[in-house]
């Protein structure tokens, strides 16, 4: 017998409902694109939001403290990265509180993986 899956800390779970949500709906955050991300033709970035916005493959590697805050996606053979960042409401600092959202704004960040 196998032994169960433990339980997420509640903070990491919000951590991550909160960064799922903003991902998929880009609402309640900011996105800023590289220059790299920048060039492409309206219809490619297009593209590349919703494969950001479909991600689901979160493992290990890419999601060591489950947050769903990082992620690498391809497009027509260039890899690009996302990671969602925590700051303050002023976007000035970071924030004290990032699964608190009336005291954070997300930031995405999408490049390409050369960019980083």
């Amino acid at each position: 017998m196998s032994d169960p899956v433990p339980a997420l800390p509640a903070r990491v779970t919000t951590l991550r409902l909160l960064n799922d949500v903003f991902r998929r709906t880009l609402t309640g955050g900011q996105i800023v694109v590289t220059p790299g991300v920048q060039a492409l033709a309206p219809g490619e970035l297009r593209h590349l939001i919703g494969l950001v916005r479909r991600f689901d493959l979160f493992e290990e590697d890419n999601d060591s403290l489950q947050h769903h805050d990082f992620g690498a996606v391809d497009l027509e053979g260039e890899r690009y990265f996302f990671k969602i960042d925590y700051y303050d409401l002023t976007l000035e600092f970071g924030s004290d509180d990032p699964a608190d959202p009336t005291k954070t704004t997300r930031v995405l960040t999408l490049m390409r993986a050369d960019e980083y």
